[in-house]
């Protein structure tokens, strides 16, 4: 863990907290932790800090805790096409540590139905997994995830009411994109990523009506798990590239 979360109703009104479970374990076992020494801290979905342990015992730790620091706010919407369960398990908590806000998991052509009567798109199954992928990053933000079973509907009815300020990008193989002709980082990017195989021309047509932009990182069929990272990865680089960098680059050529 590398910062341990506790929930707001966890923190009493002097901001003592008392663990019990995996938390508290990790803390004796894998920290060592004894009186006194502090531990990085946050509240779930609030601020950061740090936490000193007050007392520790075999059954539970209490810590005093002082979450006062602005944690990194989530800066991507995704649409995502269901992959198979297993991969979905996998994707939750990276999806979580790359800083998703909002997570839309669709239905699609290509996706087998069954899929969505998987424990992985069940509530009480993903929270934990996304408090995983939160804590490992150092987090205290976690996304909101919704499934929408029905493609058309969704995008006819409820993207705009969802998503009215964004810029859209559309993931699918092909040539690849420079990310300058497709995205301004100023905007919010709302980022939809389809089955193996990519989107049927339906759908891509669909996606184009609602302003969706292409972007591709090439010719290469990806699972859904190393696309969904790849593309990620490569957004996230670029929306933390100073220019000038680059400037500097082209003046030494």
């Amino acid at each position: 863990m590398n910062r341990i979360l506790v929930e707001a109703q966890e923190i009493d009104s002097s901001g003592k907290v008392i663990l019990n479970g995996i938390r508290a374990e990790h803390i004796r076992n894998i920290l060592k932790a004894e009186p006194g020494k502090i531990l990085k801290t946050g509240t779930l979905n609030g601020r950061s800090g740090t936490s000193t342990v007050v007392a520790i015992s075999p059954e539970e730790v209490v810590l005093q805790s002082s979450h006062t620091v602005d944690s990194p706010e989530p800066w991507f919407d995704l649409i995502l096409a269901s992959p198979r369960p297993l991969v979905l398990k996998r994707l939750w908590p990276q999806l979580a540590a790359f800083g998703a806000r909002k997570i839309i998991l669709v239905n699609a052509s290509k996706v087998e139905k069954f899929y969505f009567s998987s424990q992985w798109v069940e509530e009480s199954s993903v929270r934990p997994l996304l408090i995983e992928g939160a804590v490992q990053a150092g987090l205290t933000h976690i996304p909101e995830f919704s499934v929408k079973m029905q493609f058309k509907i969704f995008m006819e009815d409820e993207l705009d009411l969802m998503f009215p300020e964004s810029r859209r990008l559309l993931a699918h193989p092909g040539v690849a994109t420079r990310l300058d002709s497709v995205y301004d980082k100023s905007v919010y990017p709302l980022i939809a990523i389809g089955p193996e195989g990519g989107w049927t021309d339906y759908e891509l047509n669909m996606f184009s009506e609602h302003r969706f932009s292409r972007f591709s990182l090439g010719e290469r069929i990806l699972r859904s798990d190393t696309a969904c990272i790849s593309l990620i990865s490569v957004l996230d680089y670029w929306r933390n590239v100073e220019e000038k960098y680059f400037d500097k680059k082209k003046q030494t050529v």
